[in-house]
């Protein structure tokens, strides 16, 4: 490896830029954030802050990259970067180096992820110009279900070239593969055969994973599908929709059941779990308990996929933090054998259940950076041996 084996982590969405810089060991040596590209945008870096314009991706990219400079990580300590690439369609279904032929894939998978996507590409080219020698490796939040079996992954539409590309793909892939990996190592235990993820946040879904395999989760096609969210509607009749296109157009219904529904819908304007649980309103408990329910209903749906279950793991930032939404969960799943401990569970324990508990349950912190940098790391020593 070049430089002093240092990764840097770039997280690219619709109008900011999540960065970090990981050490050989995968310890974070440094993080931040820019934010509000294109708007009143302001550069975070460990926890200090300071407002920067950035008109454009590139732009951001650039001031990050001075300020990496500034705190002694500089692109010459650099060895390599690596990106979390949102849609990776059915052939980018593992961790790989940019190459054209791999971009030129990208590009193919953008009308599967339109708002996503794009803005991936745009930090690979971007850092391509202001390092054009530095290898850059790219990780899929769709390649961890790539093992969901045809029948989970197919919907029943027929084969035809107006519905080519439309099936399962499933997200929150790097949530759940670095959650099988560190699960072992908080748990001190094997891996459980059969276990519930719940990655909840303000996009929330459940994956059941079989001897660390995903064999179905509750996202699909894109994702909007499955549970209740922060702003998106989760699962929604089809016909509904169709409606909903009738009556206010494409482009409207896109807006109103991604970005307006949800707990914000439910609510009446609140789509963060904190402040929904603070609010003594009848629609913020309900808002809450739709989340609940919803995920309870899913989960029943899993567990039958895996036919049993012997372990349920919380991960995202209302999964970590959300003391009364893992409790409302873990009390609807009583029936599946597990047994919570009110204490740890008020205490923010890594382990939720009791002695008796015949079901373990876990709280696992969600580090998607870090597994990016852990694939790239594997893909340069693989490329120097």
């Amino acid at each position: 490896m070049a430089g002093d084996d240092l990764i840097l982590v770039l997280n690219a969405g619709s109008s900011s830029i999540k960065f970090a810089v990981f050490d050989r060991d995968l310890n974070s040596k440094i993080s931040g954030i820019a934010e509000g590209i294109g708007g009143a945008s302001r550069l975070k870096v460990n926890d200090v802050s300071q407002e920067i314009p950035f008109i454009d991706h590139k732009s951001a990219l650039k001031n990050v990259m001075v300020a990496l400079a500034d705190a002694g990580f500089g692109i010459d300590k650099i060895s390599a970067a690596g990106h979390r690439v949102v849609h990776g369609g059915r052939k980018l279904t593992a961790p790989m180096r940019v190459t054209p032929e791999v971009r030129a894939e990208i590009v193919n998978c953008t009308p599967l992820a339109p708002l996503h996507n794009p803005h991936n590409l745009a930090a690979i080219d971007s850092l391509a110009e202001i390092a054009p020698d530095l290898p850059q490796f790219v990780s899929f939040d769709t390649s961890f279900h790539a093992t969901n079996p045809e029948v989970a992954s197919r919907y029943a539409i027929p084969r035809m070239a107006e519905t080519r590309g439309i099936r399962r793909y499933g997200f929150h892939g790097l949530s759940y593969a670095s959650l099988v990996e560190n699960l072992p190592i908080i748990s001190g235990e094997k891996l459980p055969s059969r276990l519930l993820a719940f990655h909840l946040g303000n996009g929330a879904s459940l994956c059941a994973i079989v001897n660390g395999q995903s064999v179905a989760t509750t996202m699909g096609y894109s994702p909007l599908d499955g549970l209740t969210m922060g702003t998106r509607s989760g699962g929604i009749d089809a016909n509904a929709v169709l409606r909903l296109v009738e009556e206010n157009g494409l482009e409207r219904t896109k807006a109103i059941l991604n970005h307006e529904s949800g707990l914000l819908g439910l609510s009446g304007g609140k789509s963060d779990m904190r402040n929904l649980m603070l609010d003594p309103s009848a629609d913020s408990a309900f808002a809450v308990e739709h989340f609940c329910y919803w995920s309870l209903r899913h989960a029943g749906s899993l567990i039958a996929a895996m036919e049993g279950i012997d372990a349920i793991a919380f991960t995202g930032g209302i999964g970590e933090n959300a003391v009364g939404v893992r409790a409302r969960i873990l009390r609807g799943l009583e029936w599946a054998g597990v047994r919570m401990n009110p204490d740890a569970n008020h205490l923010r324990k890594a382990r939720l259940h009791s002695d008796t508990s015949k079901i373990a349950a876990w709280v696992i912190p969600a580090q998607e950076e870090r597994m990016i940098a852990s694939d790239a790391l594997s893909l340069l020593a693989e490329a120097a041996q």
